[in-house]
């Protein structure tokens, strides 16, 4: 799955999907193949939940008003407005100039519907997928867009794009123009129930524009779009100015109905989430997506919360929240060995630091896919079990014997039986302690090792661990770097202990590849950033591509997360199951929130509220220049 789009917020994207002959589906059967379908939409299981002749998402309201402007922050800076490659830092934002083949409702586990496309087909096999182009679509310089465009867009991201691309697109083994609007992708594999709805998220990109431009290099020229907005100004690295397209081809479709309300959206940049924080209190945003728990509890105690005039919102979500850990490099020592790794994770008390740094909103993650069905819990039974069974010997066999559980702690800050049998793992492992410290047992070195951050926000939340490191006699640090440097280090895998995260769906898939497989760990740039290389866990990711229904995706994927989990290639962290959202009260909003949560990009400006709150701080003001 790729990554959404056009959210205002990191919503974790809703993964690919198939969808099973209905009667919203036409289906012809082919004297040489299996049978070909056609619809607007295609879903991973069972029917698509809006039929052909929907009007909206039902979490919209179709009426909502255009206008105003929205103002949002980002933190550190950007230099270039090509999101598709890995130099460079993109601006926020920039995703909302680009439609793609199709959209993704957000109330579903996975289902697409078109957007470029006005019909879509494929076979049984899924071994190919067909988009017919709306002849109405055009990009903002009023020229049409078409097949050509379609397929210079993979072959260019294939190329010259983040090598995330060539793992997403890596199946599609040719293209070609089967009729005047009409292009056809055929697959290097079949029985991949998710391809056809990969290439579904394709950005399509203009081949008039990008053939006579360097892709491969950042720029600072507003690119050409076919999106609800447009590049309006900027300055770099202090803030960009999306302007609505009035005219946007796609403004009355309905997987656009309701959406893309404001005039405007202008993203300013700051230093850091502190001094975001008090632009939001003191009006210079609008909102903002919380992403701090000490903050969230404390530092919104102020006027303009207590008048009602800045809202605190608590809004549930149902998505798998994935994985935020501390991430070890196993390419490098002491990380190859899985018997140090389990031992490391005896050493973070998250009692403690969710009581003492996060005022109690924290739940400890012991799943890949916490938050849903998918995640593996208690001993595996049924299918799932079957499917281990297969691998019992490749696996360490606390898979079968045990229920996977992260080390808790009393929350003393002083986890005395947790470092006893993390002490006793290393014995295990080759390591002994000598004069205070942790040292191998054969060469005499002493263990140690770099936290590598890039927000010193993390800072009071690694210290704690790294104190009950060295009670352990290891030698680690933390190790604080710009965002730049951060980026190039991560991408070329020079690390040894990062926060990482790997966002999750409901309907996990191809990006899997991406997160654990062989190929991933040796690609710089990929998500592998634990460098897992296990034929199991390759043999599963396949098995789950290929799930045929959502029964066994359930448990393919509920057996990948067991086997991951007794990897220990994680120090697991903490989730919550909520969207944090402090916003002016200047917004309407549909009354459905959808499972995967807030959906901010179909909120809209109340011009009374607007008109009001605008009037309150000219009072303000004026009141206070009179005052001086």
């Amino acid at each position: 799955m790729s990554p959404t789009r056009r959210f205002l917020f990191p919503v974790l994207a809703i993964a690919a999907a198939l969808l099973w002959p209905s009667s919203d589906v036409t289906a012809q059967q082919s004297e040489s193949g299996p049978a070909v379908h056609k619809s607007n939409a295609i879903a991973m299981h069972g029917e698509p939940k809006y039929g052909p002749d929907f009007k909206h998402f039902d979490y919209v309201n179709p009426e909502a008003p255009k206008g105003g402007s929205l103002r949002l922050a980002d933190v550190g800076a950007f230099d270039s407005f090509n999101n598709f490659i890995i130099k460079g830092e993109a601006a926020a934002g920039i995703g909302r100039i680009y439609d793609s083949l199709m959209e993704s409702s957000a109330d579903e586990a996975f289902t697409e519907y078109c957007l470029l496309c006005e019909s879509v087909e494929w076979p049984d096999d899924r071994s190919w997928v067909a988009f017919t182009l709306r002849d109405d679509a055009y990009w903002h310089d009023g020229k049409p867009i078409t097949v050509e465009d379609v397929i210079f867009s993979l072959d260019l991201l294939r190329t010259q794009g983040h090598p995330f691309y060539r793992f997403y697109y890596g199946s599609v083994a040719s293209t070609e123009i089967t009729g005047p609007r009409t292009v056809r992708f055929t697959f290097s594999e079949t029985g991949n129930r998710e391809l056809p709805l990969i290439i579904g998220q394709l950005s399509i990109l203009p081949k008039h524009y990008w053939e006579t431009r360097d892709f491969s290099t950042t720029t600072l020229e507003p690119p050409l779009g076919s999106g609800p907005y447009k590049v309006e100004s900027f300055e770099p690295g202090r803030f960009v100015t999306y302007k609505r397209v009035e005219n946007y081809w796609a403004r009355d479709l309905p997987v656009q109905k309701g959406r893309n309300n404001w005039d405007e959206i202008r993203y300013d940049y700051y230093r850091d989430d502190t001094i975001v924080r008090e632009a939001l209190k003191g009006g210079d945003i609008d909102l903002r997506v919380e992403n701090q728990a000490k903050a969230w509890a404390v530092d919104y105690d102020v006027q303009a919360v207590r008048d009602g005039k800045v809202i605190l919102a608590e809004i549930p979500n149902e998505r798998p929240t994935g994985m935020q850990s501390f991430a070890m490099n196993t390419r490098r020592a002491p990380f190859d060995n899985r018997l140090v790794r389990r031992a490391l994770a005896f050493a973070f008390d998250f009692e403690w630091t969710n009581r003492n740094l996060f005022f109690s909103q924290y739940t400890r993650t012991e799943s890949y896919f916490s938050n849903s069905e998918l995640a593996s819990r208690g001993l595996p039974t049924g299918a799932e079990l079957e499917i281990l069974e297969s691998y019992r010997d490749s696996l360490p066999p606390e898979v079968f014997t045990e229920t996977y559980s992260v080390p808790s702690t009393d929350g003393s800050g002083w986890p005395r039986d947790n470092l006893r049998q993390a002490f006793a793992l290393l014995e295990e492992a080759g390591w002994v302690v000598r004069d205070m410290k942790m040292v191998n047992a054969e060469t005499g070195k002493q263990m140690g090792f770099e936290i590598l951050l890039s927000s010193p926000a993390f800072e009071r939340i690694v210290l704690p661990y790294i104190r009950n490191l060295r009670r352990l006699g290891i030698d680690a640090r933390v190790r604080l770097v710009d965002s730049s440097q951060y980026v190039n280090r991560i991408r070329s895998f020079e690390f040894d202990m990062i926060v990482g995260s790997w966002g999750q769906s409901d309907s996990p898939g191809n990006e899997q590849r991406n997160f654990w497989g062989c190929q991933a760990a040796e690609s710089p740039g990929s998500r592998n950033l634990t460098g897992v290389c296990d034929p199991v866990v390759d043999s599963l990711i396949e098995q789950l591509i290929a799930a045929p229904d959502r029964e066994s995706l359930v448990a393919t994927t509920r057996a990948l997360d067991r086997v991951l989990l007794w990897g220990h290639y994680v120090v697991p962290n903490w989730h919550i199951r909520i969207d944090r959202i402090a916003y002016w009260d200047i917004f309407g909003q549909p009354e459905i929130v959808p499972k995967n949560g807030a959906q901010i990009d179909s909120w809209w400006i109340d011009r009374a509220k607007a008109d009001k709150l605008s009037r309150r701080r000219q009072t303000a003001d004026s009141n206070s220049k009179a005052t001086e």
